[in-house]
């Protein structure tokens, strides 16, 4: 079978399913520990982000188009996953940064709002969103994403969570770079990218 069909198939995406919901229930059950062990709401606030993202994905819309390169299949999935292995840790480099998760949570709360259903893993054309935080950038949740994995890095300060960290950016960066390669193709959304000229931080990148 051609490796990009075997991707789309629905064996893969009950097998993509299966993985997500294991690596979820460690995930969940390390940080609900850590928060009543410690009563730091940044474990909780962060377990009900990473949820939620991953609820969203199961109840996201048909899309119009979707890639059928296994690389950005590979990529989605990777970053997806990879902040499942951080780790609640004894100390941090800056133990106040645990606001920026409540900050990130905030913001992915927005995003996620603005984008409904149309949210997805893989590079997919669904319903085009302008509004809201799509007027600022063209990947809030992305930036979302960045805030709270910066916040608990420097709260939960490791080497674990540290190599977490570099490959959960780099992941990001490569998702974003596949992702507008595919959104490109439609004349809709290369308007959007004329009039919104940032990706994630404004005036940065």
């Amino acid at each position: 079978m051609n490796l990009a069909i075997l991707c789309q198939s629905r064996l893969s995406q009950a097998l993509i399913g299966a993985i997500m919901a294991c690596a979820w229930v460690y995930f969940a059950v390390l940080h609900v520990f850590a928060f009543k062990q410690s009563g730091n709401w940044s474990y909780l606030i962060f377990c009900v982000t990473e949820s939620l993202t991953a609820l969203l994905f199961l109840v996201r819309s048909r899309p119009v188009s979707v890639s059928p390169d296994p690389r950005d299949w590979a990529i989605a999935v990777g970053a997806t996953f990879v902040p499942f292995l951080f780790l609640p840790a004894a100390a941090g480099w800056l133990p106040q940064a645990a606001a920026l998760v409540i900050g990130g949570a905030v913001l992915q709360l927005s995003g996620m709002l603005s984008l409904n259903r149309s949210i997805g893993l893989v590079p997919a054309l669904r319903v085009l969103k302008t509004g809201g935080l799509y007027r600022v950038v063209r990947h809030p949740l992305y930036a979302s994403y960045l805030l709270t994995f910066s916040g608990y890095l420097l709260a939960n300060s490791s080497l674990r969570n540290l190599l977490v960290y570099l490959l959960s950016v780099a992941l990001l960066a490569l998702r974003i770079a596949r992702e507008e390669q595919h959104l490109a193709r439609d004349s809709g959304y290369r308007d959007y990218m004329a009039r919104v000229k940032y990706r994630v931080l404004p005036f940065v990148f």
